[in-house]
């Protein structure tokens, strides 16, 4: 019998997978030359909060929320240049990172559609 999970957090580990994933995505971040102008240099704050806003969305406990209040993503980036190249870099480096943490599909696959939808809706300046 296959163990049924309620939500991918709990699927994918929880909050230990959630920091790989983070961990593995900023190591990427922060030495690709279409995203590092946009990132601070030391990316430990940003970091964290992606922990946090990763384990809520993907259905663990509501951490961002409670420090953050609600997400509103798409506001909170307006003042970073986010066009369709470092969306597309961004998905590259998660991508990368969802495969060197190991995440296993169907949960991979469902991630990954996720946060692309969520990078496509980020973007707020042509080419």
């Amino acid at each position: 019998m296959t163990q049924q999970f309620g939500t991918i957090y709990e699927a994918i580990g929880g909050f230990d997978t959630i920091d790989r994933l983070v961990t593995n995505f900023y190591r990427r971040v922060g030495k690709h030359p279409a995203l590092t102008p946009i990132f601070p240099e030391d990316l430990t704050e940003t970091a964290r909060k992606q922990r946090l806003f990763l384990t809520q969305f993907f259905g663990g406990p509501k951490l961002y929320t409670e420090e953050r209040g609600h997400p509103m993503m798409r506001r909170r980036h307006l003042p970073f240049p986010i066009t369709p190249q470092r969306r597309d870099a961004w998905l590259e480096c998660m991508k990368a990172a969802l495969e060197e943490s190991e995440i296993e599909d169907p949960y991979r696959t469902a991630i990954f559609e996720k946060l692309t939808m969520t990078a496509n809706h980020m973007m707020n300046t042509p080419s």
